[in-house]
């Protein structure tokens, strides 16, 4: 559970204490590989709280939605369509599922302790 929150610190640090400015022409980029970052962290939140969580497969999995969501969109400009668009969509339902998985996870959990204290 700590190498996603450590990596979620780590991210918001940079982006408050540095003055990066992000040419418009990455913006597609950089969005996407947000969203495929966020996606990876929210799936290991859901691993851990299943019990499931590897280290292995979170670190490679950010890499490679990253990865693959960026050269979606280079796909997609190089074509001259917004194939990134499928991307987002792919990602965006991924990330709303994981937020719903782990909010029962955490219900579930507070029930159960609920009933077990009385």
């Amino acid at each position: 559970m700590w190498l996603p929150i450590l990596f979620l610190l780590i991210g918001v640090s940079l982006g408050l204490l540095t003055d990066v400015q992000v040419p418009a022409q990455y913006a597609d980029y950089l969005s996407i590989a947000v969203l495929a970052a966020f996606d990876t962290l929210f799936g290991g939140i859901r691993a851990h709280l299943e019990r499931t969580f590897d280290e292995k497969v979170f670190i490679t999995g950010f890499f490679f939605n990253v990865s693959l969501a960026a050269f979606l969109a280079f796909l997609g400009v190089q074509l001259g369509i917004d194939l990134y668009l499928a991307a987002v969509f792919a990602f965006g339902v991924r990330l709303f599922q994981n937020l719903a998985i782990i909010r029962r996870q955490i219900i579930d959990q507070k029930l159960l302790t609920k009933f077990r204290k009385k």
